[in-house]
C-alpha cells in the first residue's frame, strides 16, 4: 500500500512539472504587459481628448476617443486569452501625463510607434514560438490596429501645427471585435481585421 502511495505521489508530481513546463510563461507574461499598456491607453487617450476639447481642438479629441475606445477593445481580447490560459490579471492602476495636444500627440505616436515596431512584433514571435493561437490573432490585431493610429496621429499632428485641423476626419468607426479603426468616408463593408459587419460598428 506504502508502494502504491508514493507511485502515486510521485506520478502526480512528474504531472505537475510537465504541466508547469507546458506553461505558455513569455506569452502569459506579455498578455499581462499588453493588458496593462492598452488598460493605460485607453485612459490616457480620454483625458488626452478631453485635453484637446479644452484646447478648442474637437476633431482632435473625436480621434483620441476612437483609440481610446479601440485600446478597451485590445485589453478585453487580450484579457481573454489571458484567463483562457487559466490566468488572471493583477490590478494596477494606469499612470501617464497630460500635456498640451501638441505635446500629448507627439506621446502617442511615440507610444503607437513602439507597440507597432517593438513590443508587439517581440509578443507574436513569443506566442509562436509557444503555439498560443489565440494570443498570437490577439496581439495581430491590436499591431495592426496601432499602425493605423500611428498614422492618424501623426496627420493630426501635422494638421495642428499648419493649423488646419478641418482636413482631418470629423468622425470614426470602431470594430467591436478587434479594434480596428476607420476614418469616415473610408470604411470597409467588412472588417479587413476580423470580417466583422460593418453595421456592427461603433460611431464616434
Amino acid at each position: 500500500m506504502k508502494k502504491y502511495l508514493y507511485f502515486m505521489l510521485s506520478l502526480g508530481a512528474v504531472f505537475m512539472l510537465v504541466s508547469c513546463a507546458q506553461k505558455p510563461v513569455k506569452t502569459i507574461a506579455d498578455l499581462k504587459e499588453g493588458i496593462k499598456g492598452e488598460t493605460t491607453a485607453s485612459a490616457k487617450y480620454a483625458a488626452f481628448a478631453q485635453k484637446a476639447r479644452e484646447e478648442g481642438n474637437d476633431t482632435i479629441a473625436t480621434f483620441f476617443d476612437a483609440a481610446s475606445k479601440a485600446e478597451t477593445i485590445h485589453a478585453a481580447n487580450h484579457t481573454k486569452v489571458l484567463e483562457k490560459l487559466g490566468e488572471k490579471m493583477e490590478a494596477f492602476t494606469p499612470e501617464f501625463e497630460v500635456k498640451t495636444t501638441a505635446e500629448n500627440l507627439q506621446a502617442a505616436i511615440d507610444g503607437e510607434t513602439y507597440e507597432e515596431t517593438v513590443m508587439y512584433p517581440g509578443f507574436i514571435k513569443d506566442a509562436e514560438a509557444e503555439k498560443v493561437p489565440d494570443a498570437i490573432k490577439s496581439f495581430t490585431w491590436a499591431m495592426d490596429t496601432e499602425k493605423k493610429h500611428e498614422t492618424f496621429y501623426k496627420n493630426s499632428l501635422t494638421a495642428l501645427q499648419a493649423g488646419n485641423e478641418s482636413t482631418l476626419p470629423a468622425g470614426f468607426e470602431v470594430c467591436p471585435v478587434c479594434g480596428n479603426t476607420y476614418a469616415e468616408g473610408n470604411v470597409d463593408e467588412t472588417c479587413a481585421f476580423c470580417q466583422t459587419s460593418r453595421d456592427k460598428f461603433e460611431k464616434i
